[in-house]
């Protein structure tokens, strides 16, 4: 081993799912977190863990625990909020560092401040690395290279099935409702553009059925392009609930006009309530494997009307079961692996295609 694991979150609903996911496969992590009686009582529940008491918002605290090679995760978010402290200590110490991030602008930061010193120190540094994104990343890897040089496109759209409602966490119900004032990214004609998020929707054929999806921020925006300099456009759509597809983006809508009002904020938070009943928390086991997860990644000529030029589905577990797997495998493989790509990367660039296509195999997300 090159160094240690440390986990910090360990005490949240994401944090316990990659804990869980570490141990099964014989990892023993250093659990850290800013509560000293739930961080020890739950180092002490899972086996006698190693443990340091830690806050998110103080990265010289936190630095004073971390050596160069060693694996720093994090699962404290909003990451907009708690996410840069963390990855300025990893970075400063030289250490790997996951996240499990699903908001592409504090993506795109780590890369501007982190980057360069990254590859540098030989360290790998990989945020929103979980159901946000890789799958989507994986599939539109696997429809570019399947499409060949006339790819001019790439529509990828996430679904999931089951009694999703009920199995969605509060954190989840949360940033939907944020999210629905905050823009966007996308590529178009070879540039980053922000669009109004649900402002576009779009179907993707999922089974048998053709479902709704509309428009989301993804990290496919930043990597895939990178990887396919042919891609004039990359668009990520969630088609979780089909059907509320187009009132979200009239919601969507109606609350970017709203905020620019006096007491504007107010109303937006009336209009979208409905997006935050539900239980607090996070499904249990029971629920989660009621819900599995479907993405599926379509590539075009970009010419309105073309058939699509290559097609690829990815079916999975749940969206929250794959990101606790996708981020233990992540954190083992660099700490027995020195083939990797460092920087703040995406998931392709870091691991190859053809280990990261195994390693979602292993953990049951496969090409159907």
């Amino acid at each position: 081993m090159t160094g240690r694991i440390i986990l910090l979150g360990a005490t949240g609903y994401t944090g316990d799912l990659v804990l869980a996911a570490l141990l099964r496969r014989g990892v023993k992590p250093t659990i850290a977190g800013r509560n000293a009686a739930a961080v020890t009582a739950l180092a002490e529940r899972s086996g006698g863990l190693d443990h340091v008491i830690v806050d998110a918002t103080e990265p010289a605290g936190l630095q004073e625990h971390l050596r160069r090679g060693d694996v720093l995760i994090t699962t404290v978010g909003p990451f907009e909020r708690f996410g840069y402290p963390v990855a300025q200590a990893a970075a400063d110490a030289g250490a790997h560092y996951i996240d499990s991030t699903g908001e592409v602008g504090f993506v795109r930061t780590l890369r501007d401040r982190h980057h360069e010193r990254a590859r540098d120190t030989g360290a790998v540094m990989l945020p929103a690395f979980g159901y946000d994104y890789v799958p989507g990343v994986l599939a539109g890897t696997l429809a570019a290279l399947e499409a060949g040089d006339a790819a001019r496109a790439l529509r990828i759209g996430y679904f999931a099935g089951g009694p999703l409602w009920r199995g969605i966490s509060g954190g989840t119900r949360a940033t939907m409702r944020d999210g629905l004032t905050l823009p966007s990214p996308r590529w178009y004609r070879n540039r980053l553009v922000e669009e109004r998020t649900a402002s576009r929707v779009h179907g993707f054929t999922v089974g048998d059925r053709r479902k709704s999806a509309s428009l989301v921020s993804g990290t496919e925006v930043l990597f895939l392009p990178e990887a396919f300099p042919g891609l004039e456009e990359v668009t990520v759509y969630n088609g979780w609930f089909p059907a509320l597809s187009r009132p979200l983006s009239l919601l969507s809508g109606l609350a970017n006009t709203a905020v620019r009002l006096p007491a504007g904020r107010r109303l937006i938070d009336f209009l979208s309530r409905p997006l935050l009943l539900g239980p607090s928390g996070g499904p249990d086991a029971a629920m989660r494997a009621r819900i599995p997860s479907h993405v599926v990644a379509v590539a075009s000529s970009g010419v309105p009307g073309s058939r699509p030029l290559a097609e690829i589905h990815l079916q999975g577990s749940n969206p929250y079961g794959l990101t606790g797997e996708l981020i233990a495998w992540a954190a083992h493989h660099i700490t027995t692996h020195s083939d990797l790509t460092p920087g703040v990367v995406g998931p392709t660039e870091a691991f190859g295609l053809e280990t990261l296509r195994r390693a979602c195999t292993e953990i049951g997300l496969t090409v159907v």
